[in-house]
């Protein structure tokens, strides 16, 4: 029988640590998100699960644990469910990207609204036995990941990318004929945001479902603060979102134990009181 060090050791190494790494990793990646989001839309409102990237997921994760599918084969579907929403919106709104945004914006307001109504149906008809791990998953559960290496990988090559668009970035934030009349190619740096702010929310959702508020919230509050300049904003987005998604699970852990919440209820209800203060503010 293992010793309380080493008993406490090995909760550190092989339960706490991973969860806190994986943390950090994918409130990283949905702040960074948030901020090209906002970018790309020239809305300080914008959040990553604009495109229905959630509802994807979702739906693709609900029908494999519907399934009695092992968790790896449900995060391969919900990113694969993720990159479909991804390739919808871009198919039904973004052939007007190069000129106007809003085309793509009702695009993934329309499939989220789609995908809501068939996780619904889903959820209607699965066995009530299966139905709580499947609303943790909607709600986000940080217990699910168990790849925090690789979202590791993912942010800082997520950030690295980012700040080569940065300069680009700074310029987008004004009008697209005044962007373009500077030199920048407004279509191609769009498709780019696009797909990178995608491509780290679809990773976060297959990992830990859907958790809100962070992306939209982070960045936000940053801007509000004076960092508007991409090369600054961007990986204080990144450390911010993820010390912010660290300290919500760690609440999510404790406030009831020995039970837990889901870390997506906690960022709400942090999410929500904050946002309000900063609309109020001048």
């Amino acid at each position: 029988m293992p010793d309380d060090r080493e008993l406490a050791q090995q909760i550190l190494t092989e339960l706490r640590g991973p969860r806190v790494a994986a943390a950090f990793a994918c409130g990283g990646l949905l702040a960074l998100a948030g901020a090209l989001m906002q970018t790309l839309f020239r809305n300080p409102l914008a959040e990553p699960y604009l495109l229905g990237v959630s509802g994807g997921a979702g739906l693709l994760a609900l029908l494999g644990m519907a399934a009695g599918l092992a968790w790896p084969w449900i995060s391969a579907l919900a990113f694969a469910g993720s990159l479909l929403a991804l390739a919808l919106a871009a198919a039904l709104g973004g052939r007007l990207l190069a000129r106007d945004h809003t085309p793509l914006l009702l695009a993934g307001v329309m499939l989220a609204a789609g995908f809501g109504a068939l996780i619904a149906l889903v959820l209607s008809v699965t066995p009530a036995e299966r139905l709580p791990g499947m609303l943790f998953f909607l709600m986000g559960d940080l217990a699910w990941t168990d790849q925090p290496a690789l979202l590791w990988a993912a942010l800082l090559l997520a950030v690295a990318a980012a700040l080569g668009l940065a300069q680009r970035l700074d310029v987008l934030q004004l009008a697209p004929l005044k962007a373009a009349s500077l030199g920048v190619a407004v279509a191609p740096t769009r498709w780019m945001l696009f797909a990178l702010a995608g491509l780290c929310t679809s990773l976060v959702v297959a990992q830990a479902g859907s958790i809100g508020f962070v992306g939209l919230m982070v960045p936000h509050a940053l801007r509000r603060i004076g960092l508007t300049r991409h090369r600054l904003l961007l990986p204080a987005a990144a450390l911010a979102g993820g010390s912010l998604l660290v300290l919500a699970d760690a609440l999510a852990r404790t406030l009831i134990a020995p039970r837990e919440l889901p870390v997506g209820v906690l960022t709400a209800l942090l999410g929500v009181p904050l946002m309000l203060w900063l609309l109020r503010r001048p």
